[in-house]
């Protein structure tokens, strides 16, 4: 095994710094005193009391959770979906085709993916607003569930669906009680995924959107070009919180499922012993 060397801890430290210093620095000042940002006057917690009396960015954060779950939970249906053809359904005319249109949003700009999107709501006539951005963010996050799910399927055996079929259950049966428990992990993986791509995009939705409906990320980007205000850290201190309390317990769920998983393998493995 290689030493620790002081390049190598040298090279970590300058790397977190360089991620995580400017978030650190974000956090503190949001408890700052003075209306300027980037002076120092003293602890006060006035800016989150501040940020929940504003109307303006409480409607905005609640379109966005709206948003973010409409659209993570149907990319996730149609994710784990288009994961199982791919990898179950064999050879079959246009399984090329479908899956580059599956994984196209992978690559593609998205300004391209936007821009294509208005367009289309355009030329059938759909009024802009939360609907759009919801099909929008499915469009662009149900590949990033695919890739998780159908990494999960590929290492799957096939003979535990198999043994639930000789026994009497339905393809269905069969997906529902014994193959998506055992890839409920990645699932929920795509859908956080997904949900963390759909609170943080801005240009799709930028595209997407219409006056009756404004995501945070969009409120942000056009309070801070008129300057950064500290409700606005205290905003994103709060988010920074939210998505460091989903990760910590997703993490806690999927190794308690993995210890559990183990343990019932082994337990099986002594029974048929």
């Amino acid at each position: 095994m290689r030493r620790f060397s002081w390049f190598n801890a040298t090279s970590l430290t300058l790397g977190f710094a360089f991620l995580y210093l400017p978030m650190l620095i974000l956090v503190i000042y949001s408890f700052n005193e003075s209306k300027l940002v980037t002076v120092w006057a003293g602890f006060s917690t006035k800016w989150y009391a501040e940020l929940l009396r504003d109307q303006e960015f409480l409607d905005a954060a609640w379109v966005t959770i709206r948003v973010a779950v409409f659209s993570s939970t149907l990319a996730t249906l149609l994710g784990t979906m288009a994961a199982a053809v791919i990898v179950r359904a064999g050879r079959f005319p246009g399984r090329t085709l479908f899956s580059g249109m599956i994984y196209a949003p992978l690559v593609m700009p998205e300004v391209i993916t936007g821009l294509s999107l208005l367009l289309l709501f355009i030329g059938i006539g759909l009024d802009r607003g939360i609907f759009t951005i919801v099909l929008a963010h499915t469009t662009f996050s149900m590949c990033y569930v695919s890739v998780v799910v159908s990494s999960r399927l590929a290492s799957f055996d096939q003979a535990l669906e198999e043994a639930a079929l000789d026994l009497g259950c339905s393809p269905f049966q069969a997906f529902r009680l014994v193959t998506l428990p055992i890839i409920a992990p990645a699932v929920i993986s795509g859908w956080l995924l997904a949900f963390t791509l759909s609170l943080d995009d801005l240009v799709i939705a930028s595209f997407t959107t219409g006056p009756s409906a404004t995501t945070l990320p969009i409120k942000i980007f056009s309070s801070v070009r008129l300057g950064v205000s500290p409700q606005i850290n205290a905003l994103s201190t709060l988010m920074i919180a939210v998505v460091t309390v989903g990760v910590i317990t997703a993490s806690i769920i999927s190794k308690r499922q993995a210890t559990n998983r183990a343990r019932e393998e082994q337990a099986a493995v002594r029974v048929t012993e």
